[in-house]
């Protein structure tokens, strides 16, 4: 499948920063991009805006992927809108910065909603559609560190949420091996427009950038990487190495 002239991509949390630039890196190689936002209206109209101003279709949904059938919903209405879905991914993550010791259940409930149980309702939303097609590729966005099974005393919701998704995009590209659908994980390390730690100069060359992973997204949808499936790609540099 030449994704480039057939493919429909959907992005979560697109209305601003590394959702934005990967989006506008796939009207490169999609036909169309939707562009899912919870508040950001704005922000996400700008970013379909980005989409076709590179010369592919795009539009917008709204959609609360924390609530049980907000994931559902949204990857049906871009089936509706497009008439199908190739290409998805998985870039919401709320991050929470707070001492280990003083999380309440509402940090954990929120975390973990938005990192894995979102990631994991799309994907299960959108396989009838990719298995039926024979062809599809699902990018989770990670965490440069989610495979140091370390202490994370002031981000320990956050490594655990991103960890298990390492979990579930192996098993799900395990799982879906004949069905010609490959299921990776990007995970960035401190970019240059994020959030970044207290001490880190926001000027500093180690900084990546959105860039930097959304071409790294862009390569795991094409046929060139046609054979990789449930790979943790690390945009980091050395930090934390």
């Amino acid at each position: 499948m030449d994704t480039r002239k057939e493919a429909v991509a959907l992005v979560t949390g697109a209305s601003s920063g590394l959702g934005r630039e990967i989006a506008a890196a796939l009207a490169e190689s999609c036909r169309a991009v939707a562009v899912h936002y919870r508040k950001n209206a704005q922000g996400a109209d700008e970013t379909a805006a980005a989409v076709r101003a590179r010369g592919s279709e795009s539009a917008v949904f709204a959609a609360d992927l924390k609530r049980k059938d907000g994931p559902a919903r949204l990857v049906r209405a871009v089936e509706r809108r497009f008439g199908r879905l190739d290409v998805l991914i998985n870039n919401v993550g709320p991050f929470l910065q707070k001492p280990w010791d003083r999380l309440s259940f509402e940090d954990w409930d929120t975390i973990l909603k938005g990192n894995l149980y979102a990631a994991y309702g799309c994907l299960q939303a959108a396989l009838p559609g990719l298995r039926r097609r024979g062809w599809g590729r699902v990018v989770n966005i990670g965490y440069s560190r989610a495979e140091q099974l370390v202490a994370f005393p002031g981000i320990l919701p956050y490594a655990a949420a991103k960890t298990a998704l390492l979990l579930l995009t192996r098993t799900a590209a395990a799982g879906e091996t004949a069905s010609g659908i490959t299921v990776n994980m990007v995970s960035p390390g401190l970019l240059r427009g994020g959030l970044l730690p207290e001490g880190i100069d926001r000027r500093s060359e180690a900084l990546g950038t959105f860039a930097d992973v959304a071409e790294a997204v862009r390569f795991l949808i094409s046929e060139k990487a046609a054979h990789i499936s449930g790979t943790n790609l690390t945009v980091a540099g050395t930090w934390k190495m």
